[in-house]
């Protein structure tokens, strides 16, 4: 699947997927996100993202509502650790439309504080529903004790007492940093000639120059094992166990993604299904999952179940994980996981909002978008002792860490 790029004279970095459909989508990634907040900021990027769509220089929060929705289109955003996303999806007639606008949300969002107050009511509603739900809590305390004081560590919906010292200044001043030409990447998708898209865009975009603020990301640090019980009034004992991955610039990322498809995958026959549900009837659901940062990763395990059978379950996860380490694949074993992982991809690929995010953060990261043809060719030269290598390597005893509410 080939792709168009270009960068504008002030740095910003264009890229555009060609897609014969009628729905087009564009939008800014932009390289922020919580690990780039002070210590008196937790929680701004994701604060500075909900506050875009409250007022421009040109727009109120009800104009910028009704831009997009008056034809039919979406506008949507997102924060992780390290980027923040606006994007919006429409027919494609309206990329006029919908690039003036993102365009007026990214560079000219004034965070009225009239809108504040509503908007950090908002968040902390938004905090409470994740403080009820232990089964997502879970993970953002992980992260928490394993990076223990990093800023990789931080919720990304921050805490109320640094959500109720925000103002507008505090907007302004993160957008002023973060939000320039040469940390961002302008990415498209639809069947909009990528000519014209650049014309338009440089006509509204090179003029603009402004200088990337601090950006001083330090690594974590080696990460030792913890083990934490926490009390929580809750019916089922919920459980997250595991430890440093790979980062998105490591070589051994995909062995380690082809491992964790067959460990905990979506895949109804992935190890641990088959053990802890199909055979012992101890969880509704289990799963593994593998987060790549730009300097280090996290790999981990999670499950609930009766409290009765939790013993039980962990000896289960880990007795999985020992023959994983222990044991080669043959080489059908290889060739399944393979032809499992290949095509889970490619019906992913028929998600286009997923292909056109995914196509923006690859190339805010790699500046580059590998097609489907070449992620399925470099899935095809993993080897077994690739596999075992990143088992043992991020499944190692001593490297795991475990979580438990109980």
């Amino acid at each position: 699947m080939h792709y168009f790029s270009h960068c504008l004279s002030n740095g910003l970095r264009m890229v555009h997927l060609p897609m014969e459909s009628p729905v087009s989508y564009c939008g800014f990634a932009i390289n922020a996100g919580t690990r780039d907040e002070e210590t008196d900021e937790f929680g701004l990027a994701h604060f500075v993202e909900h506050m875009l769509f409250k007022g421009t220089t040109k727009r109120k929060a009800w104009h910028i509502l009704n831009r997009m929705e008056n034809v039919g289109g979406e506008l949507n955003a997102y924060t992780t650790k390290e980027e923040t996303f606006v994007y919006s999806v429409f027919m494609e007639e309206h990329f006029s439309r919908a690039f003036e606008l993102l365009t007026d949300l990214v560079f000219h969002s004034q965070f009225p504080s009239h809108e504040i107050e509503k908007e950090v009511d908002v968040i902390l509603d938004e905090i409470n529903s994740y403080e009820d739900n232990p089964s997502e809590l879970i993970f953002d305390e992980f992260e928490n004790l394993l990076f223990d004081g990093h800023a990789l560590g931080h919720h990304i919906l921050g805490d109320e007492a640094s959500l109720l010292r925000f103002t507008s200044e505090t907007g302004k001043s993160f957008t002023q940093r973060f939000y320039v030409p040469g940390n961002m990447v302008f990415f498209s998708m639809g069947r909009r000639d990528f000519k014209r898209i650049v014309r338009e865009v440089e006509g509204t975009l090179d003029k603009i120059s402004l200088p990337l603020g601090k950006k001083d990301r330090q690594a974590p640090p080696v990460i030792t094992n913890h083990h934490r019980k926490v009390e929580k009034e809750t019916h089922q004992a919920h459980v997250l166990i595991g430890g440093k991955a790979y980062s998105m610039f490591s070589e051994k990322r995909l062995p380690l993604f082809l491992l964790n498809n067959m460990l905990g995958g979506p895949g109804m026959n992935s190890r641990l299904n088959l053990i802890l549900r199909e055979r012992h009837g101890l969880v509704y659901n289990v799963e593994s999952n593998i987060t790549t940062y730009t300097d280090t990763g996290l790999a981990n395990i999670y499950f609930g179940t009766d409290p009765k059978n939790l013993d039980k379950a962990i000896t289960l996860v880990h007795k999985t994980l020992g023959s994983l380490r222990d044991n080669k694949l043959s080489i059908s074993q290889l060739s399944a996981a393979k032809k499992q992982v290949v095509g889970q991809l490619g019906l992913s690929a028929d998600n286009r909002e997923g292909l056109f995010l995914g196509l923006g953060k690859s190339y805010l990261h790699y500046n580059r978008y590998d097609s489907l043809a070449e992620v399925f060719a470099k899935i095809e030269n993993i080897t077994a002792e690739d596999i075992l290598e990143a088992a043992n390597e991020v499944f190692a005893p001593d490297q795991l860490s475990s979580l438990i509410y109980k």
